[in-house]
């Protein structure tokens, strides 16, 4: 969980040094599933530009891969480090329609 969480960290800083004009506005890493011979990690990504501008920014994602593996790596001193699969995740989209719902059931 700890090297999970550090993987979350350095990918934040990695994403904001990405020059990818897919990989632009407010995305965040919603969960990172690390395997447990942490050979492969699932990068969760949310858009709050809705779910067209997470997947653009998974494409994105998905092509600098091997870039983000290798700083990943090096700023971890991992000996061998996962390889990533980046999937779009709706769910801030998701809470901020319920949210919508709840304020306006609360309204009537």
């Amino acid at each position: 969980d700890r090297l999970a969480e550090d993987i979350r960290r350095e990918l934040t800083d990695i994403f904001r040094t990405l020059k990818d004009p897919r990989i632009s506005g407010m995305i965040s890493i919603v969960k990172v599933d690390l395997a447990g011979d942490q050979s492969h990690c699932k990068v969760y990504i949310s858009s709050l530009d809705g779910t067209a501008a997470a997947n653009r920014a998974v494409e994105g994602l998905s092509s600098a891969a091997g870039f983000i593996r290798r700083e990943i790596g090096s700023r971890l001193k991992m000996r061998r480090s996962p390889e990533f699969k980046f999937i779009s995740d709706n769910s801030i989209e998701h809470s901020a329609d319920i949210a919508k719902i709840l304020i306006d059931l609360e309204r009537k």
